[in-house]
């Protein structure tokens, strides 16, 4: 999962990061309004922490653009502000939940799930795909008897192409939404898990397969019927 955080304040920032990834979520920070407009637009996340007073564009604008272009990414707004009013406004413009500072790492972890199972991204305990399943906790791949453990970039190349087997994913989509937008990792990277993946697959004997679709990327191929 990658999550957008969008804070001036840098300990905050990097405070909110680690909480996140310590328990296997992507984090990616902006420190300012412009570049988090840019950023919250893209697509790329599957939620968006959000401070409200920020250089630039504030979070309420924010929100407010991404709604009007009909993103619908989730929004946690971060304020400081304890007033009933701002919490009203910060809602209004299109906010899906909001916390006010100093909060508590397990009260933001429990905001930060409820958001994404309403957003339909994790529901269940596993993807079924084929004669595949991934279990979303402990990260294994099973097919019939046997099962393996994924690392985790392959867990999440695995939960992208299987969440919707008929998507062709580019090696860009997949660096940024397995790397992230600022990572060091190349095209390559991608290549070489997309083939840790494959022999995987081989080694469960699925009767699933990573098909490389020419110029375009990877997409799941499932049996025939």
């Amino acid at each position: 999962m990658n999550i957008l955080i969008v804070e001036d304040e840098p300990r905050l920032a990097e405070a909110l990061a680690h909480i996140l990834q310590e328990n296997d979520y992507h984090a990616e920070i902006v420190d300012n309004g412009n570049d988090g407009l840019t950023y919250a637009l893209s697509d790329l996340y599957d939620l968006v922490l959000l401070d409200i007073m920020l250089p630039g564009k504030d979070g309420l604008e924010i929100v407010r653009t991404m709604r009007r272009q009909g993103n619908a990414t989730p929004v946690l707004m971060l304020t400081a502000r304890t007033e009933t009013s701002d919490k009203v406004k910060g809602l209004d413009a299109g906010a899906d939940d909001y916390m006010t500072k100093p909060f508590e790492a397990e009260e933001l972890l429990a905001r930060v799930r409820a958001l994404l199972r309403r957003q339909g991204e994790v529901i269940f305990d596993e993807i079924t795909c084929g004669d595949l399943k991934l279990n979303l906790s402990t990260h294994e791949l099973v097919c019939g008897p046997k099962k393996v453990h994924l690392s985790h970039k392959e867990f999440e190349v695995a939960r992208l192409l299987m969440s919707s087997p008929n998507q062709v994913f580019s090696k860009e989509t997949l660096l940024n939404k397995v790397w992230g937008i600022d990572a060091e990792a190349n095209e390559n990277s991608v290549e070489a898990y997309i083939s840790f993946l494959r022999k995987k697959l081989n080694f469960l004997n699925s009767t699933v397969d990573i098909n490389t679709i020419r110029m375009l990327g990877y997409r799941i191929a499932l049996p025939e019927a």
